[in-house]
């Protein structure tokens, strides 16, 4: 048996093996979501989703540092890229410090403004939060230098320790807030998440520069890539956010189990942008067409996203008894609703990821108008749950018909110029 899977192993290649390995990771979260989900119910879910929203909000910032590496790795060599490495492992330990502090500060604050049970849970991850930026670096090398192996097995030592950390944590210290507990277990996973880690050209004690047209580059991409992560914080953690702050706590619980069902495709769709910044950057470098990787993803992501809408159409309660139990089953009428809304938004993701890969910046400020048109719907129209998951649908909606208009209009231009 075991030839067999060596065999089979050995016939995949690396992205394959990669994607196998994403997919696995995303179940081990997803796993230990619904454990959670169930050992805790809905008021006390509700505390552990808001920060596992925090640690989503937290992986968008900290993207910025990972993609910017990623894309500079393919880019750079030599002397210039040992200067890169090492100038954005500075900033982003700084800024990951900063935030890490900004959070331990305003811990108090924080509890009053989401209803937590306390404020520890705040602290102890902003004390992880450094480390996280680290990670992400580590991360961007790998993808951008399709070392997927080493990138598949700091996501896999992330997963696997928060999982096993987090139950051990719960079920032997009874003293602490299951919030506290939890928070601990999402902070120590960060260290094995930094594991491989890639110390080579690192030089910490030494003074690194980079010629002026290669820094304006750098700093161009990085605020484009700063600015749409902004705007995937607002479109995919707002309404979590929102909800835990204008509903009660149980009815909070409820749709965090919602949340967390109905973003499947979107967690699915990550897999595939991580495959598809290095190699649009890579095609576009070598002056070929890279169309056909966008409509390659665009396809998967589609044929997901439909397969999983009817299903939560189809079989609404079973999947939520099936997932979080019958004290969520009350929640199982606006699962299809929302899969439809994450659906929307896993593809036209698919889209500004692709523009991000090549420097455009119109898709990224469609992106953030209609992340804060989001914020702004949910804000006038919340007297119910289905009234917050309708206007993510409409603000999704509108936001794909955007890009796939934009890309009608770039592919045009593009031929345009081609034939002058």
């Amino acid at each position: 048996m075991n030839m067999v899977i060596n065999t089979a192993l050995k016939k995949l290649s690396a992205e394959q093996k990669f994607m196998i390995s994403v997919i696995i990771v995303n179940g081990g979260n997803y796993l230990y979501n619904l454990i959670l989900g169930r050992i805790l119910g809905p008021e006390q879910f509700a505390d552990a989703a808001l920060l596992i929203t925090f640690l989503l909000v937290l992986s968008f910032v900290a993207m910025t540092f990972q993609l910017s590496t990623a894309k500079f790795s393919v880019l750079f060599e030599d002397t210039i890229f040992k200067s890169f490495i090492n100038i954005i492992y500075k900033y982003s330990t700084g800024i990951g410090i900063i935030l890490g502090i900004v959070l331990i500060i305003f811990s108090k604050q924080l509890q009053i403004l989401f209803n937590t049970q306390s404020s520890s849970m705040f602290v102890i991850f902003g004390i992880g939060v450094p480390i996280y930026f680290i990670m992400s670096v580590n991360r961007g090398i790998f993808q951008g230098s399709k070392k997927f192996d080493s990138l598949a097995i700091t996501y896999q030592g992330e997963m696997l320790s928060r999982l096993v950390i987090t139950l051990i944590l719960i079920y032997t210290i009874s003293s602490l807030q299951s919030s506290t507990l939890i928070a601990l277990g999402i902070a120590i996973s960060f260290l094995f998440g930094v594991l491989p880690f890639r110390s080579k050209d690192l030089e910490i004690t030494k003074t690194h520069t980079l010629p002026s047209s290669e820094s304006r580059y750098i700093i161009k991409f990085f605020l484009l890539t700063a600015f749409y992560e902004l705007t995937q914080i607002i479109i995919n953690n707002s309404d979590i956010l929102m909800v835990k702050h204008y509903f009660e706590t149980y009815e909070a619980g409820l749709y965090a189990s919602l949340a967390l069902i109905g973003r499947v495709v979107y967690f699915v769709a990550w897999m595939f942008v991580m495959l598809l910044l290095p190699k649009v950057v890579e095609k576009q470098k070598e002056g070929a067409s890279h169309a056909p990787i966008l409509f390659k993803y665009v396809l998967y992501i589609s044929l997901l996203s439909t397969t999983i809408v009817l299903g939560c159409y189809i079989f609404p309660e079973l999947v939520i008894n099936l997932m979080f139990g019958k004290e969520y089953i009350s929640i199982a009428p606006l699962l299809w609703k929302y899969a439809i809304a994450t659906s929307l938004f896993a593809i036209s993701n698919i889209f500004a990821y692709y523009f991000l890969s090549l420097d455009q910046y119109i898709p990224v400020i469609l992106s953030a108008l209609l992340g804060i048109s989001q914020v702004v719907l949910i804000a006038l129209f919340h007297n119910t749950l289905s009234e917050v998951v309708i206007m993510q649908i409409i603000a999704m909606a509108i936001l794909l018909t955007f890009q796939i208009f934009f890309f009608i209009g770039y592919q045009k231009l593009a031929k345009k110029n081609s034939t002058n």
